[in-house]
């Protein structure tokens, strides 16, 4: 979907700079370090693509006793997380105004509580598959640095990526606790936090889709 030009990100991020994680790569191992010290032994749990926050900000909010990374590069886009961040203040979260491309190097093994990838970029061209967020190469990566029995929740409504990435958890030998294929319909559904194109798809009658792995 097309960005349109933000104009005034330069004041809503010098405004809401105390949201930024700068030097994300720095913070390997000592993310908690961030938040003040009642976090010291919160759980930490990232989106990875967070778009304009709605998701993140919300799950913040509902779960004061969790810390939270958003994690988006778009330069026209990451200024709405802190805006959100802002007239939430939300003392737990902090953005990551980066793309993510191997984990590892931003966290140590079992450092994350969860991670949750929503309507994540489906890369449609085969020749392009290696960056879709599901594929295995990703998962595994992920398993390195989730802690043992954690979760990796993912919502999407393009039911070729979620075919996609069904195929690749089997793959990746990774344990699927849930398989959705119409989450607003589901039992889940009363405590789902909607993101931005969530309800846009869903409003167009769009079904969404949804999968949980274990580590």
């Amino acid at each position: 979907m097309r960005q349109h030009v933000l104009r005034n990100k330069e004041k809503i991020i010098e405004k809401n700079g105390r949201f930024l994680a700068d030097d994300p790569k720095g913070c390997r191992g000592r993310w908690h370090s961030l938040f003040d010290d009642g976090y010291a032994s919160a759980p930490l749990y990232i989106e990875i693509g967070s778009g304009k926050g709605q998701f993140i900000c919300n799950m913040a909010k509902a779960h004061p006793d969790r810390i939270y990374l958003a994690c988006e590069g778009a330069v026209n886009v990451y200024p709405r997380i802190l805006q959100k961040a802002g007239a939430l203040e939300l003392p737990n979260l902090k953005l990551i105004r980066e793309y993510i491309i191997d984990p590892s190097e931003y966290f140590e093994k079992g450092e994350l509580s969860g991670v949750y990838l929503n309507f994540s970029d489906p890369w449609p061209k085969d020749r392009h598959a290696h960056r879709r967020l599901t594929h295995v190469s990703k998962l595994l990566a992920y398993k390195e640095i989730m802690a043992p029995g954690t979760a990796l929740e993912f919502k999407t409504d393009n039911d070729a990526l979620f075919d996609f990435s069904l195929e690749q958890a089997d793959l990746a030998g990774l344990s699927v606790a849930a398989v959705i294929r119409d989450l607003h319909a589901s039992e889940l559904a009363a405590e789902n936090i909607q993101t931005e194109y969530e309800e846009k798809f869903a409003g167009e009658g769009k079904n969404i889709n949804y999968m949980k792995i274990i580590f």
